[in-house]
């Protein structure tokens, strides 16, 4: 075995998927593993690459990168519940997540008894309706129903015998706003999916005057020849905007030695790929005022991952066109529009445009790796980063300098 091999066959992947409350607000994140690299590693134990990955995620990422303080949920085998391999994690922070296969029997309940008492809270994954009798559910607090594999009527069914227990219930897989409505009213607490990210169509739906003049100015910093007087006027007539960038740029983040006092000496010194960079995040931010956070926060993960990505890529002098398309990719989410409709209005770098709209090309092969990464759809991930001749681990890499970067320029830009 080469030492590149061996190199590859050590390295455990670790993504992250938001959980959401009622306020659609995060409440925690699962972490989702993968065993290892199928070319390098096909006998990989599934045990052994979880343990690595915890090891990872406590000790040498550290949790408060990855999860931003949220709690996190981490799936468990029969083997690991044995090994009492929850134990050696902080309960406080962590739910233990029994996989669907785990048989219910008197070591495990035993098991999970022991968890109960220590403070873990515990959830049963991939719940069905023919589960009702599962033992564990006197031991559950928190119970994972997967919106696919389940009826309507089984939905409401399993949440009203989880109230009856005092459980609370978690919708899984939930992909539209429809589904996510049904799962409020039938009286689940979490929802797990890609909804959130994705646009709610409403016909005849206009923009707020505040939406309004965030797009207008995302129009003028993308024109061919940038005015900054245009950019500036159309900055003015949004007040919040107007103090939000001002707040931003005076910010330890941009460690300007004198206090920036007005927009147009702001627009100078920043210059037009900073303009360009800067206000898409301070205008997405503000039209994500009614959206949740986690939608904001993965537009700026994905930005970061592409313009990180560049050098590897030789694509440096794109990282700016980069770092735009994937802070652009959620704008029919923030919008509430099919992407086609806004990027009429708005005259982007057409490589950029075309990725947006699925078009091939390898601006929309590198927002492929990254929707593939930070889903854990791993098949497609691998296939991604060998199209692009991209390691794989330089990805991982990457996303976890995006994620840290993503939450202090979220915290800067509010």
């Amino acid at each position: 075995m080469t030492q590149t091999q061996t190199e590859v066959a050590q390295s455990v992947f670790v993504a992250r998927q938001p959980i959401l409350d009622e306020s659609q607000d995060t409440y925690a994140y699962e972490l989702l593993f993968r065993s290892g690299l199928e070319n390098y590693c096909m006998a990989t134990d599934g045990d052994a690459a979880t343990l690595d990955v915890i090891s990872r995620t406590f000790v040498e990422i550290g949790l408060d990168e990855l999860t931003a303080g949220k709690p996190c949920f981490i799936n468990f085998s029969r083997q690991l519940l044995l090994d009492r391999t929850p134990h050696l994690l902080p309960p406080e922070l962590v739910t233990v997540e029994v996989l669907e296969d785990v048989e219910p029997d008197g070591d495990i309940l035993k098991v999970c008894r022991e968890l109960k008492d220590a403070g873990y809270t515990v959830a049963l994954d991939d719940f069905v309706f023919a589960d009702r009798d599962n033992p564990l559910l006197d031991l559950a607090d928190i119970v994972k129903v997967d919106f696919v594999d389940t009826t309507p009527d089984e939905r409401i069914q399993i949440m009203e015998g989880l109230h009856k227990r005092g459980i609370r219930g978690l919708a899984e897989k939930v992909e539209t706003h429809q589904e996510y409505e049904d799962a409020k009213q039938a009286g689940y607490s979490y929802f797990q999916g890609y909804f959130f990210g994705k646009p709610v169509i409403k016909e005849g739906k206009t923009l707020t005057g505040n939406r309004l003049a965030c797009l207008e100015l995302l129009q003028e910093v993308h024109r061919l020849e940038m005015s900054i007087d245009r950019v500036e006027d159309a900055i003015k007539k949004d007040a919040a905007l107007t103090y939000r960038l001002l707040q931003c740029i005076n910010s330890a983040w941009f460690g300007l030695k004198n206090e920036v006092n007005s927009i147009h000496h702001a627009l100078v010194l920043l210059g037009p790929p900073e303009i360009r960079k800067w206000l898409a995040l301070i205008s997405l931010r503000n039209m994500a005022a009614d959206k949740p956070n986690e939608l904001m926060i993965q537009a700026l993960v994905r930005a970061k991952m592409a313009e990180e990505l560049a050098p590897d890529l030789g694509m440096q002098k794109a990282s700016s066109e980069l770092f735009l398309m994937g802070m652009f990719s959620v704008l029919d989410a923030l919008l509430d529009k099919p992407m086609e409709e806004i990027l009429v209005k708005l005259p982007l770098n057409p490589e950029i445009s075309s990725a947006l709209l699925g078009e091939p090309g390898r601006f929309r092969d590198i927002l492929d790796l990254i929707q593939a990464f930070e889903r854990a759809t791993w098949d497609k991930f691998s296939q991604c980063a060998a199209k692009l001749d991209l390691r794989e681990e330089t990805v991982q890499t990457v996303f976890q300098q995006s994620v840290k970067w993503a939450s202090d320029a979220f915290s800067q830009s509010g």
